[in-house]
């Protein structure tokens, strides 16, 4: 009698746990609409960043950013746009050049943010700290940069993906330098979108740790760095808490001296910051 009842037990735990409430909220749910992601390979045609012979930076960052971009386009659950491309004569795909000229209104976008952060480091509710150092951008750049956070909030992107190569000064920047590795930035804890912009961070970290080793430069050892001063991060919290922003140096401009290396650490880098941000978004 009890091993009938014991077996009953089982079949009943089989047949109407799956549909029980308990059960049921365990369950994952989906998003109705998809993920909106901007990928934002730095620089341009005109300010290409860091030089390494006839290798640009804004070139690399182009080429790595359209195999995300790729890649992510693929899947549904994503809704994927990328800042330039090589279809226009500014470089910049037709949405972000229209948007360009909106100058006054992402320059009072731009002095508003720095009005308000301003009075908060006057009244003591923002303490500045050291960053890493970064070379300091014109104008224009400036513009642009604060221009991508205004369209990340107006449209609701869920997540900025900045793409660079590293570089440093030094006596000689033809020679080879003495650091590698790579180093994704989030932003610093006092800003809104800090907490979800570093788990997204921590993700797309670990899957290209399995890969590349982090940075040796001193001020971004451990490779997971919070920022107060970059742009591209939100700074003077010009991203609203819903937009994750990360920025990714995938590595020293001067490693990648042949098109085969540069081709290889493409498809590879692509695949694993993919498959990190799949990770952050659709946890296993």
């Amino acid at each position: 009698m009890k091993r009938l009842l014991f077996i009953f037990f089982i079949f009943l735990t089989i047949i109407i746990l799956p549909f029980s409430p308990i059960y049921a909220a365990k369950a994952p749910v989906l998003p109705v609409k998809p993920i909106k992601i901007l990928l934002v390979p730095g620089h341009d045609s005109e300010v290409w960043g860091a030089q390494y012979g006839n290798m640009k930076e804004a070139t690399m960052n182009l080429t790595l950013a359209t195999q995300i971009y790729n890649i992510l386009k693929k899947d549904k659950r994503f809704e994927v746009y990328i800042t330039r491309d090589d279809t226009s004569l500014s470089g910049y795909t037709k949405e972000f050049a229209d948007f360009f000229t909106q100058r006054d209104a992402i320059l009072a976008f731009e002095q508003n943010a720095k009005n308000l952060i301003q009075a908060k480091i006057i009244n003591g509710n923002f303490i500045v700290k050291i960053n890493p150092p970064h070379h300091t951008v014109t104008e224009d750049v400036a513009l642009r940069l604060y221009g991508f956070n205004k369209w990340a909030d107006e449209n609701k992107i869920d997540a900025m993906v900045h793409i660079h190569f590293n570089d440093y000064p030094r006596t000689n920047a033809w020679t080879i330098g003495k650091y590698k590795g790579f180093v994704v930035y989030f932003p610093d804890g006092q800003f809104a979108n800090s907490k979800e912009s570093a788990n997204l961070a921590a993700d797309i970290f670990m899957q290209l740790h399995k890969k590349y080793i982090t940075s040796t430069y001193p001020p971004e050892l451990g490779g997971l760095i919070p920022d107060q001063k970059l742009i591209a991060l939100g700074s003077n919290g010009t991203l609203n808490p819903s937009v994750r922003s990360v920025l990714i140096e995938y590595g020293y401009i001067y490693r990648f001296q042949t098109k085969k290396s540069r081709e290889t650490a493409y498809v590879n880098m692509a695949q694993l910051t993919a498959t990190g941000i799949k990770n952050y978004f659709f946890p296993k």
